[in-house]
C-alpha cells in the first residue's frame, strides 16, 4: 500500500517526510534518506519497498519542497543544503518514526542514497542514542563532517567501482576510518556505476547488483533491529 505525506517537529518548526507503514501493526523504523534530486518518486518507492519487507520507512523532505530538474539543479540544491538544519530535520524525523506506535524498538535505522548516504552516515555519528544501524549506498557530501568517534552503530557500506563521485580509493578510505577507530563497518564494492540502485536511471542501473545490495540491507536491518533489543515493559526476548 502507498505511504503517505506527514508532517513533524524539527526543533520548534515543522517539517515534512513520507510515511509509508508495513501490513502488520508492529515492525522496525527505517529513516530514507534522499539523493541530491530531493524527495523524489524513486525515494517514495524505496520507503514503499521497505514497508513491504516490514519497516515503518519515513523519507523526510530534507528540500522542503523543492526538487532537481536537471543535475546542475540538484548539484546545487546539494551545496545549498543547511547542515545544521538538515541535523534537525534528521532528528526530528527519527522522534517522529520512534514515537510511532508499532515501532520497535525505539531505536532506528537510517539508509541513504548518494548525498543520502553521507547523510545517513551524518546522523548515526550525531544522533547515536537514536539511530542503531546505518546503510550507506555510495554516500558523498564534502560539506558532511563525521564525527565517526560518536557512532555506536554498525554501518553498512555499498560502492560502485566505476563511480566518478565516490571514486574507489575515497571510499575504501573511509572504510578505513571507521576501522581504525574500532567501529562495525561492513563494506561491498560492485562493478558498477554511481547510483546503480536507482531503477528509474536505465544508464547506470544494475539488476543484478541492486538486488544483492537490497538483500544485504534488509539482512543487515533484520539483524541489527531485532525485536530482541526491546518488549513492551521492559521484557526481552532471545
Amino acid at each position: 500500500m502507498p505511504g503517505t505525506m506527514i508532517e513533524f517537529k524539527a526543533n520548534g518548526r515543522t517539517a515534512s517526510g513520507y510515511l509509508a507503514r508495513p501490513t502488520a501493526p508492529r515492525g522496525r523504523g527505517i529513516l530514507v534518506i534522499q539523493e541530491y534530486w530531493g524527495l523524489v518518486d524513486h525515494i517514495k518507492d524505496v520507503a514503499d519497498r521497505f514497508a513491504a519487507e516490514g519497516f515503518f520507512a519515513l523519507a523526510p523532505d530534507l528540500y522542503h519542497g523543492e526538487q532537481a530538474k536537471s543535475p546542475d539543479d540538484a548539484g546545487k540544491l546539494m551545496m545549498a543544503l543547511n547542515i545544521a538544519d538538515t541535523a534537525k530535520d534528521l532528528r526530528g524525523a527519527a522522534d517522529a518514526l520512534i514515537a510511532l506506535e508499532g515501532v520497535s524498538p525505539k531505536q532506528v535505522g537510517i539508509v541513504g542514497f548518494c548525498m543520502g548516504g553521507q547523510l545517513a552516515l551524518y546522523g548515526a555519528c550525531e544522533f547515536p542514542e537514536r539511530i542503531a544501524a546505518a546503510v550507506d549506498f555510495y554516500g558523498i557530501h564534502p560539506k558532511v563532517k563525521l564525527r565517526i568517534e560518536n557512532l555506536d552503530a554498525p554501518v553498512l557500506a555499498h560502492f560502485a567501482l566505476k563511480d566518478k563521485s565516490t571514486p574507489e580509493d575515497r571510499a575504501r578510505e573511509l572504510v578505513r576510518q571507521f576501522e581504525q577507530a574500532g567501529k562495525h563497518v561492513e563494506a561491498h564494492f560492485y562493478n558498477a556505476d554511481h547510483a546503480f540502485f536507482n531503477d528509474t536511471r536505465p544508464n547506470v542501473y544494475s539488476r543484478a547488483d541492486a538486488h544483492d545490495a537490497w538483500k544485504r540491507t534488509i539482512e543487515f536491518f533484520n539483524r541489527s533491529l531485532g525485536f530482541d533489543k526491546e518488549l513492551p515493559g521492559g521484557r526481552k526476548i532471545g
